[in-house]
């Protein structure tokens, strides 16, 4: 069975930081491209960041230089590091795993930033 677990989240003051982890299992998880999503209230899901099975990384322009996302084979997690965090950044975060043309998601986690 595939799982893919966020956790990090919560609740946060503009200019903080926080740390998102996706612990997947089910899958072989180095030859997965990793990705973060997220959705904000009444917005459609964007983008924010991939890391390929090569460790090569993209990066949305409206998070590039404040996120960072990395990736540990042994632990088959992705982590999303997101620094200086603006109030637009508020939206539910979800991973997702794709290999072969198959994706799998998680259930994503809050992230709120509001002073």
């Amino acid at each position: 069975q595939v799982q893919l677990m966020e956790s990090g989240g919560g609740l946060v003051q503009p200019g903080g930081s926080l740390r998102l982890s996706c612990k997947t299992s089910g899958i072989n998880f180095g030859v997965y491209v990793m990705s973060w999503y997220r959705r904000a209230p009444g917005k459609q899901s964007e983008l924010v960041s991939v890391i390929s099975s090569g460790f090569d990384t993209q990066y949305a322009d409206f998070v590039k230089g404040r996120f960072t996302i990395s990736r540990d084979n042994a632990e088959s997690t992705v982590y999303l590091q997101m620094n200086s965090l603006k109030a637009e950044d508020t939206a539910v975060y979800y991973c997702k795993a794709e290999f072969a043309r198959t994706d799998y998601w998680g259930q994503g986690t809050q992230v709120t930033v509001s002073s």
